[in-house]
Order: C-alpha cells, then sequence, then structure tokens
C-alpha cells in the first residue's frame, strides 16, 4: 500500500510538495473611477470596494504599488451618457484621466483598460442600438476609437469585453494603424452572459435600460462554443485570451488550457466575491482559508492572470 499520507505529515512537507503557488504577480486589480471630486463611494454589494474619483485614486493605488501585483484594471463611470458612448473615447474622458494620472505618478503600475461601451452608454448596453437590436459591425469602430484613445493616454494593454464579433481584428488594426503595434490585446473571449455579474453593474453603473446581453454575451450552457469563441480570437490577433466567470466556468477554464498554447487569463467576477464577503461576515466561512483556495483552483485549472477584487487582501494572506 503507498502512503500518500506520509508527504501530507506536516507544514513542512506539505509546503515542498505544493504543485500550484499563487503570487502577487498573477493578480491584476479592477478599479472603478467615476468624475467629481473627493469622490470615495462604498459599493453596497462589494464590501471593501469603492467608486474613486481621480483625486481620490492614490489611496488605493498606494496600496497596489506596496502589494506588487501584476496590475490594474480600469473601468471609467462617466457623468454624462449618451446612445454612442462618446465618453468612452473623448481625449478628456474620465478614464483616459486616469490613465495619464497613473502613468504620471505611478509609472511602475502596469495599466490595462476595459474596452467597452456599456458604463458609457444612455442605454447600458456593450454595442450600437436600432431599437431594441444590439448592432455588430456598426459598434466596431466606436470600440477601435476607444481603445486607441485610451493606449494614447498611457495605457499598457487594452482589453475589450464587448463581445462584438470581429472586435479583435478590428481593434488590432486600428492599434496597428495608429503606431501601437506593441500593444497587447487581452481578449474577454468567452464571456458568458451570467448572473454573477450583479454587483459589477451597481459598481460600474452600467445596467442595460432594456433587455439583456444574452444576445451577444455567451449562454452558460455551451463549452464547445466557448473554444471556437477563443480560437477566432486568437486567429485575429489576441495576446491574450479570457474566461470569464471563473468559479463555474473552472472546465472550459481547464479545456482552454490544454486546447491551445496561449497566455491565460480569468476574471474573478463581482458576484463571487460577493458570496465570499457575504457569507464571511455572517462567521459561516473562512474568508482566507476560501479565497485563497479559490485562486489557487483558478491557477491549477491554467489561468496565468487572475483579475480579481480579493487581489489586495491575497497578497498580505500569502505574506
Amino acid at each position: 500500500m503507498y502512503r500518500f499520507r506520509r508527504l501530507r505529515r506536516d507544514e513542512r512537507i506539505r509546503a515542498v510538495m505544493q504543485e500550484t503557488r499563487l503570487h502577487p504577480k498573477d493578480f491584476i486589480y479592477p478599479i472603478f473611477v467615476i468624475e467629481g471630486e473627493n469622490v470615495r463611494n462604498p459599493v453596497d454589494s462589494m464590501p471593501g470596494v469603492f467608486q474613486y474619483s481621480i483625486d481620490c485614486l492614490d489611496e488605493i493605488l498606494d496600496r497596489v504599488k506596496e502589494a506588487r501585483i501584476g496590475g490594474v484594471m480600469l473601468f471609467g463611470i462617466p457623468a454624462c451618457k449618451d446612445p454612442q458612448g462618446s465618453q468612452a473615447y473623448a481625449r478628456d474622458g474620465v478614464t483616459q484621466r486616469a490613465v495619464r494620472h497613473i502613468r504620471e505618478k505611478y509609472p511602475e503600475i502596469y495599466i490595462v483598460v476595459d474596452v467597452c461601451l456599456c458604463e458609457y452608454t444612455s442605454h447600458g448596453h456593450c454595442g450600437m442600438v436600432r431599437g431594441e437590436e444590439i448592432l455588430n459591425d456598426e459598434t466596431l469602430p466606436y470600440l477601435v476609437k476607444m481603445a486607441v484613445s485610451l493606449v494614447e493616454a498611457g495605457a499598457d494593454m487594452v482589453a475589450p469585453s464587448d463581445m462584438m464579433d470581429g472586435r479583435v481584428a478590428a481593434i488590432r488594426e486600428g492599434l496597428d494603424r495608429a503606431g501601437f503595434t506593441q500593444t497587447p490585446i487581452m481578449a474577454y473571449s468567452a464571456k458568458f452572459a451570467s448572473a454573477y455579474y450583479g454587483p459589477f453593474r451597481d459598481a460600474a453603473q452600467s445596467a442595460p435600460g432594456f433587455g439583456d446581453r444574452r444576445s451577444y454575451q455567451m449562454d452558460f450552457a455551451n463549452g464547445r462554443e466557448a473554444l471556437r469563441e477563443i480560437r477566432a480570437d486568437i486567429e485575429e490577433g489576441a495576446d491574450i485570451v479570457m474566461v470569464k466567470p471563473a468559479l463555474a466556468y473552472l472546465d472550459v477554464l481547464k479545456e482552454t488550457a490544454l486546447t491551445f498554447d496561449m497566455p491565460l487569463a480569468v476574471y474573478n467576477v463581482s458576484g463571487e466575491y460577493a458570496m465570499v464577503k457575504a457569507a464571511a461576515e455572517r462567521g459561516w466561512i473562512d474568508e482566507r482559508r476560501i479565497v485563497l483556495e479559490n485562486l489557487t483552483a483558478m491557477k491549477r485549472a491554467g489561468a496565468k492572470i487572475i483579475i480579481t477584487y480579493h487581489a489586495l487582501d491575497a497578497v498580505k494572506w500569502l505574506g
């Protein structure tokens, strides 16, 4: 009989035998930037998460710098929204100004920017709208304008999350044409129409004004389709591909890692975060152990990058 427990006997040997290890550089921390001054709004459905005006950003950026994590991902919340989402690609848009602030004051922080129109459109959808139809091809030029505008402001990487067909190719062509041939694209390739996004829509003020997003985000029942989406984004020029959400889609994450020799990201989304926080606040779970177990599962399944609201706490717990 083989004695597996010999290598589990105490913490010293368990540490030696550990197959999967988390590192601060694995994490990207999402930040919500809102118009205004002296704004630090708590997101009620996401304890510990805030909307920051640019003049208050240093509070969280100092923590990011100290933690030495892989980077930040920015989501902007403009004061004014319109059907075309014009603040998404305005030179003086809230996200562009936030990027310039970080680039100037925190040059060591790697800046990823979400590229999607939902936070900026008055109807709350990720693309242009005709009646109640979300238009695909008509949306692509706006996504290109947004991506180029944010890279001009100083962003290091763009992350299109809209799920319009062909947007990776369009953004790659647009960035190259603007001279940004070295800017990588992290595509939200398999982004499922998920109930786990609810708290994010509070944080980003991006709930759709009508209907839902199931005509462009993926059916959560479809795993093979996810691989086709990922393959298409790779062929269009994505440098990193993503599965979102994380916990309910670890099978998709693992299959992606086994199928494609590509850097792989996963987004540990707002609902996953909120459920852990709510249970921890009630004393039902050990937050530290649950979070590190969840994040380890994501890395074990193949993620190179983990986008998570737990990032700063996780670094502290990892010591």
